[in-house]
């Protein structure tokens, strides 16, 4: 079975299990997933590369322990940032650390283990700002 990249398509190096030069991986060596997630953009995304999500939760997501579930889970994964409640229902999420991590927590916001009820997920990208430490609720 061909493994899966981090966007669940399957990677076009997964069949190559060679070291040696190929068309997919003229570099030879271990191809590039089985050592670095693959962007959504199809880039190899390295783990230092950092970034800035910005993600606003649509849905039932206020009064439902959704913000405390967030930061524990942005802890697991070592980001730092908050969750903040807005005036409309929705949630705010700010998380800056590894663009994998920040994915990996996105991919979080949108499962089925995230209480209350989420409709869709709004997400802005950008180049991280700095100074934030810890992750709180707000």
């Amino acid at each position: 079975m061909a493994a899966r990249c981090e966007t669940l398509r399957t990677c076009v190096f997964a069949r190559d299990t060679t070291t040696a030069p190929t068309l997919a991986n003229p570099g030879g060596g271990p191809p590039p997933c089985a050592t670095a997630p693959v962007r959504h953009d199809e880039g190899v995304a390295d783990e230092t590369e950092t970034a800035r999500l910005t993600a606003w939760v649509h849905g039932m997501v206020q009064g439902v322990g959704f913000r405390w579930w967030t930061r524990s889970k942005a802890l697991e994964l070592g980001l730092v940032g908050s969750a903040s409640n807005l005036a409309d229902g929705r949630v705010e999420v700010i998380a800056e650390g590894s663009r994998p991590d920040c994915e990996r927590l996105l991919d979080s916001l949108r499962s089925e283990e995230s209480p209350g009820r989420v409709d869709h997920v709004v997400e802005r990208w950008s180049d991280p700002r700095g100074g934030l430490t810890g992750f709180v609720e707000r």
